[in-house]
């Protein structure tokens, strides 16, 4: 495994690899312990091993795993230029990766992670770094309990996405990436391709063979699978077509073996979170995602610390 190593007295390591093989084979038992908490670098982690080392980014992917006294406690990724991804750290453990990464002079853009190791990397990258953090959103982490199909059905009915959509797909991705203000984390024609292959995307078509909105999957890693994205364009929005596919996508994922069914949130969407929980999704976790950089304040207001906003489920 080529490996910066960071060892702490009585604390534990830090390895950082660009090795993608080497970091699963470290730190894949510890992601699949918990699959619905780690949906995201199991999911990213596999699509570059089947898809390629470079579909996310700009530059190599970074991984890091925090061990002690033997045993894997944690684990990150990044592919550049996108956020630092976390999976759950103590506030210590979360100031010893912040002060290793800045040491080595990387600059990534924002951490997401569960709430408190968002939170706690946040401020200990501003101690490091002196780069004020910026909370950007704020997420849930839904997982299926007993499937309730919203009713009633809009007319139409659902179709898997076939290589004849891929500019739809393309279009409609890119629209999504915009929408929810995250950036493009892969470029739209390969995740068109990627999807079309392995049957992850389902239209909801009307009765004229319209699509008028789509639900993806991510495909099964560790029994769990994730939807992700549901989108509709704008001016089709309020008649039930993101929710009908939504159920039926979540359907096909349960029939076709998946342990786990996940999705994430916008905090911010109460419709949307309306939405999944009366389909059936139950929280989780809150995450959030904070950008480091400089932020305009309102005169006369004080800025918020990440420390400062609430971190728990109601």
């Amino acid at each position: 495994m080529d490996t910066d190593r960071n060892t702490t007295s009585g604390r534990g390591s830090w390895h950082l690899t660009h090795d993608l093989d080497g970091f699963l084979a470290r730190a894949g038992a510890f992601l699949r312990s918990r699959p619905a908490l780690h949906t995201v670098p199991l999911t990213v982690t596999e699509t570059l091993r089947t898809r390629g080392r470079c579909v996310y980014g700009e530059g190599p992917p970074e991984f890091g795993v925090w061990e002690r006294d033997g045993e894997v406690r944690a684990a990150f990724f990044r592919t550049p230029p996108h956020w630092l991804n976390v999976t759950a750290l103590t506030p210590g453990d979360a100031d010893s990766l912040a002060a290793r990464l800045a040491a080595l002079g990387r600059r990534p853009p924002g951490v997401n992670a569960d709430s408190g190791t968002a939170a706690a990397f946040a401020e200990a990258w501003q101690r490091h770094t002196g780069v004020p953090a910026a909370l950007r959103q704020r997420q849930r982490l839904y997982r299926l309990g007993t499937l309730t199909p919203p009713g009633p059905v809009p007319p139409g009915r659902p179709r898997v996405a076939v290589a004849s959509d891929r500019e739809r797909l393309r279009h409609w991705h890119d629209e999504f990436s915009a929408s929810v203000g995250l950036g493009t984390v892969r470029d739209s024609a390969e995740w068109a391709d990627a999807r079309i292959d392995n049957g992850g995307i389902t239209f909801w078509e009307t009765p004229d063979g319209t699509p008028v909105a789509m639900a993806g999957t991510t495909p099964r890693v560790a029994g769990q699978v994730r939807v992700a994205p549901v989108y509709t364009p704008p001016h089709l929005r309020g008649r039930g077509y993101a929710g009908a596919a939504t159920a039926e996508v979540s359907r096909a994922a349960r029939a076709a073996g998946a342990e786990e069914v996940l999705l994430f949130t916008d905090l911010s969407n109460p419709t949307s979170n309306g939405l999944y929980q009366r389909i059936g999704y139950r929280p989780v976790a809150d995450f959030a995602v904070y950008d480091f950089t400089w932020s305009p304040i309102t005169p006369g207001r004080q800025p918020e610390t990440p420390a400062s906003r609430p971190q728990q489920l109601p």
